[in-house]
């Protein structure tokens, strides 16, 4: 059975009541317990191989996921009630995912398809820096500096921190007003580096309803047919009116919806096999609450707020197979890195998160969140540059081989994940009229990928 948008909001008005403390703290913790315990998935988190190779351990994993998804269904916090669906309805869901897309038009038109472990595909390259807050004069060409490289085939903003000198402020006109000005910034960067045609996501500035309905489908806004909406969930499985409001209004431009979400490791979930359970039901419920076009969950690590350490890698990898070795959806990965630009360990924690993804059947990288968006405007194009670099020259990697590589790169960086490197910003590792790296930053990056290439990895 097929269900409808308007399906998912009757059930959100009639679905069972729940107090949402009482989801976050207990019911939702408990039946992913109860399911680890079920399907003797305790304890199996193995960081001495932080990429799996056991297809049998990923299928139990999906398992115990898709059982968890059918159990709990999305909560809407607005309502207070669980959006519950049957087994046969998300089987539907899943089914009725596309496995490839057609995205943007004219000469920088892509298609996106669906990946399997070690796939030979080459992975696309979705870059940005992703929710990053950027100085309103630096916006533009920051962004001109990522869309330059044609090894980058998808592009996604970072946040505006002014609109014509203002503060936004969330659930204000300003936010409204922010979409269509993150757009506007959009097209005159990639007018300028000559990929008008180029496909998007976004809006990024968009915290709550108001910046997408600003945004998305207005004159001078995001085009529906070159854009996906992406509409980012907060809680473990909890979905609320401005996230239904960003579906509704996505569905209503044409525009394809990626939902997108982290699962946290040390947070509700607990351990990194729960943050993987979490990851897979929320895909599942993703794709059926927001009607997904494809899916987006990532884990994070809460010790140090980033996912390159081996428990988020290893969590990465069980819950990305666990999808593509059971459906055939488009399946994307986002990458948080802890260390900025200008130093090596930025390039080794990329390195290690898109080998990973792209071995265990990613469609596409996507990033680059570097400092983990702490700091505003440390951004470059080159980390990006370099991310979709790896990510495609990962294609074909057998597991095990994925797994020796990452493996060779986390000691060059893992000891400094909770203490990571600040970097240089922007303005200070990128020359502003040419819009190169700084010497001292291409020579990182040229080491970088020397010592990818003598570990076996090549250049593409």
């Amino acid at each position: 059975m097929k269900v409808t948008f308007l399906d998912v909001l009757d059930r959100a008005h009639t679905g069972p009541v729940v107090d949402k403390k009482n989801w976050e703290l207990k019911i939702f913790p408990g039946k992913i317990r109860e399911k680890l315990e079920k399907y003797g998935l305790k304890g199996v988190c193995d960081p001495e191989n932080p990429v799996n190779t056991d297809d049998g351990l990923a299928n139990d994993f999906w398992k115990a996921g898709f059982e968890l998804a059918v159990e709990t269904g999305m909560y809407c916090s607005d309502t207070k009630r669980v959006i519950n669906f049957t087994e046969d309805e998300l089987k539907t869901v899943l089914a009725e995912a596309p496995s490839e897309l057609q995205l943007g038009a004219g000469a920088n038109r892509v298609t996106m398809k669906a990946r399997k472990p070690e796939d030979k595909t080459r992975p696309r390259a979705i870059m940005a820096p992703l929710g990053l807050e950027i100085s309103e004069e630096l916006y533009i060409p920051l962004m001109q500096s990522i869309a330059q490289y044609r090894v980058i085939d998808i592009i996604a903003g970072g946040v505006p921190a002014t609109i014509l000198g203002r503060r936004p402020r969330a659930r204000t006109p300003y936010e409204t007003l922010l979409g269509a000005y993150e757009a506007a910034l959009i097209k005159e960067a990639l007018r300028r580096a000559n990929r008008v045609g180029m496909p998007v996501q976004g809006p990024e500035a968009s915290p709550t309803e108001y910046g997408q309905l600003g945004g998305l489908g207005m004159p001078e806004g995001f085009n529906p047919t070159l854009t996906v909406a992406i509409p980012l969930l907060v809680n473990p499985l909890v979905t609320s009116y401005q996230l239904l409001h960003k579906t509704a209004h996505a569905l209503t431009c044409g525009a394809m919806i990626k939902p997108g979400y982290h699962s946290m490791i040390g947070g509700y979930a607990g351990s990194p096999e729960g943050a993987a359970l979490e990851a897979i039901a929320a895909f599942i419920l993703h794709m059926a609450t927001h009607m997904g076009t494809y899916g987006d969950v990532a884990t994070l690590d809460l010790r140090y707020l980033g996912n390159c350490g081996r428990e988020a890698l290893w969590a990465q990898s069980i819950s990305r197979q666990a999808q593509t070795l059971n459906t055939h959806a488009i399946i994307t990965g986002v990458v948080t890195q802890t260390a900025g630009p200008c130093t090596d360990m930025l390039l080794y924690e990329t390195a290690a998160f898109e080998i990973c993804d792209a071995a265990s059947g990613c469609a596409s990288g996507f990033g680059t969140r570097p400092t983990g968006c702490r700091f505003p405007d440390y951004a470059s194009g080159l980390e990006n540059r370099f991310c979709a670099e790896v990510v495609k020259a990962s294609a074909g990697l057998r597991r095990g081989e994925a797994c020796e590589l990452v493996k060779a790169l986390l000691p060059r960086y893992e000891d400094r994940l909770r203490r990571p490197p600040k970097g240089l910003s922007f303005p200070q590792c990128t020359d502003l009229k040419t819009l190169q790296p700084t010497p001292e930053w291409q020579a990182i990056y040229q080491k970088v990928w020397k010592e990818l290439e003598n570990l076996g990895l090549q250049k593409p």
